[in-house]
Formats: structure tokens, C-alpha cells, sequence
């Protein structure tokens, strides 16, 4: 995408927020969570040193301001070591060629989803044919168009590892998007699931708004594979996590997460697939 082009990203018609917009707090050992109107980016603070930390998705565009100024909340101004993608949809990349520019650090992201950081494709467009709500029906308005991240862009190795983050690994999610991933600390079961399930319906501008706590399956107007996007929440839950931080809505933990996750297993073609639409045949 050209500088203009990313430019007029920041210009787009971005109606929603959310009661959560702007709040930040900790939500694991190590793990830090802010809201950017209606999605959510992550902290990975590094074990070994606790002033080394990892940057996971880049918010909504104009949101860089935000997310700098938390990070210098928690990390005294120092930047990441590196910025980690669960995918490339605008609501997750909005200020990430700002913040690799700023923070002079690269951004990593599966090798599947790199042609969407690298300027060569664009996404397909949302499905505004999906039942939900109000935010599918202002889908169509949403930025599909790829990004590029230029010298920045790096794939996550193929062996799971994250380079300089012990004790994380990244997971393939596909479905939401080809390139999806999700990262999850062994040793305590925390996983961020980017938007591979979210715990918020996220179709539903109202809930949204008011950050009403459910476990649903990933943004059906903007997922494309729905063989996979069902694989992908079996993969994780079978991983039982302790606590789960999706790209949109509040942190699900314990035994209520264990039960709605499970349930979202067992009923996903109820709970998550879209009985109609462009991408579910």
C-alpha cells in the first residue's frame, strides 16, 4: 500500500468504540492488556528481564499515540523488542508502520499472511451478508486493502519458537484469516488467542459498546474459511487455557472460561458459523 493509500486508512468511516476504549491493565503474570476503541493489543513482558517486552498486534489506525504512551507507562518509554501480529486486518495493523518506524524494530507475522504486510494482496471484502448486527451492516465501509510494512515485515520461524520470548510459542489459527496465529505461555496456560474466537459479539454494535462478556467464534464478516476457523478454536481449546485474551472484548479465565470455551466447541455451527453468506459454502 502507497503512502497516501495509508494515509487514507486513518480517514476511513471507524464509527464504533467501546465503554473500554483506552483502559489498560494487567491481566497475567507478565501480561498486559489496552483497548483501542474496539480491539484490543498486548504486552509480553520478557521473564528473564522484566524491562524487555513484546508488542502483539498495533490497534486501530490513529491509535499509536495510545498505545506509545502505555507503553511508557509500563516499560519507562523503552520500545519492544519486537512487534508480533496475530493478523493483518486493519483493526489490528492500524498504527504498527508508525510504531516499527518509531521504535525502529521489526514485526513478525506467519509466512501465509506476509503477502498482506508486503503490499502484494489485499484482503477479501467483508461479507456484509452475514447475520448480527449493526457493525455487519457497516462492514462494507471497513478497509480491506493490505498493508506494507517494507523492510519491517519478518515471518515467524517454522518451528513455533518467537525469536528473544521464552516460554511463548506462536500457533497456526487459519480461518479467521489464512495467516492467523495465536501465542500461548506453556507453563501457565495463557493464551492470546488474537481474533481466532473473541470474547465479545463482535457483529453487534451495542455489545460491543457496552463490552458484553461471550465467548462467539471469530468476526464472521470478516472470516473466510470456516472449515478451519472451526479447527482453529478445537486446537485451542484443547490446549485448556488458563486464561484467554482475545483481540476483542474482556479476558476470559477459570472454570467460566473452560465451560464456554468447551461450549463453543460443541455448538460452533450454532454458536459462530453464519448461516448464510458468501464464504460458508
Amino acid at each position: 500500500m502507497s503512502h497516501s493509500e495509508e494515509k487514507d486508512m486513518n480517514h476511513e468511516f471507524l464509527p464504533m468504540t467501546s465503554v473500554a476504549d483506552n483502559v489498560g491493565e494487567q491481566i497475567a503474570p507478565g501480561l498486559f492488556g489496552l483497548t483501542t476503541k474496539i480491539v484490543n493489543v498486548f504486552f509480553i513482558q520478557c521473564a528473564e528481564d522484566p524491562s524487555t517486552y513484546f508488542l502483539v498486534d498495533a490497534g486501530m489506525p490513529k491509535s499509536g499515540k495510545t498505545i506509545s504512551e502505555w507503553a511508557d507507562k509500563w516499560f519507562d518509554g523503552k520500545a519492544p523488542k519486537a512487534i508480533l501480529l496475530t493478523h493483518g486486518h486493519f483493526d489490528h495493523v492500524g498504527a504498527v508502520n508508525d510504531l516499527a518506524e518509531k521504535w525502529g524494530v521489526p514485526v513478525y507475522a506467519h509466512t501465509v499472511e506476509l503477502p498482506y504486510l508486503n503490499g502484494k494482496e489485499d484482503y477479501p471484502k467483508p461479507d456484509r451478508s452475514v447475520e448480527g448486527g449493526l457493525v455487519t451492516e457497516l462492514s462494507p465501509l471497513f478497509p480491506n486493502h493490505g498493508i506494507d510494512l517494507g523492510k519491517h515485515i519478518k515471518p515467524l520461524p517454522e518451528d513455533g519458537t518467537i525469536p528473544g520470548l521464552a516460554g511463548w510459542r506462536w500457533i497456526h489459527t487459519p480461518g479467521h484469516t489464512p495467516g492467523h496465529v495465536s501465542f500461548y505461555r506453556e507453563r501457565d496456560k495463557v493464551l492470546v488467542a488474537g481474533d481466532a474466537f473473541v470474547t465479545v459479539k463482535q457483529e453487534s454494535l451495542y455489545k460491543v459498546l457496552i463490552q458484553k462478556q461471550e465467548i462467539s467464534g471469530p468476526p464472521k464478516y470478516f472470516t473466510t474459511d470456516w472449515i478451519h476457523a472451526k479447527q482453529s478454536v478445537e486446537k485451542l481449546a484443547a490446549l485448556d487455557p488458563s486464561v484467554a485474551a482475545t483481540g476483542h472484548g474482556i479476558p476470559m479465565s477459570g472454570a467460566e472460561l473452560t465451560v464456554n470455551l468447551k461450549n463453543l466447541v460443541q455448538h460452533f455451527d450454532e454458536i459462530a458459523k453464519p448461516n448464510n453468506g458468501k464464504y460458508v459454502d
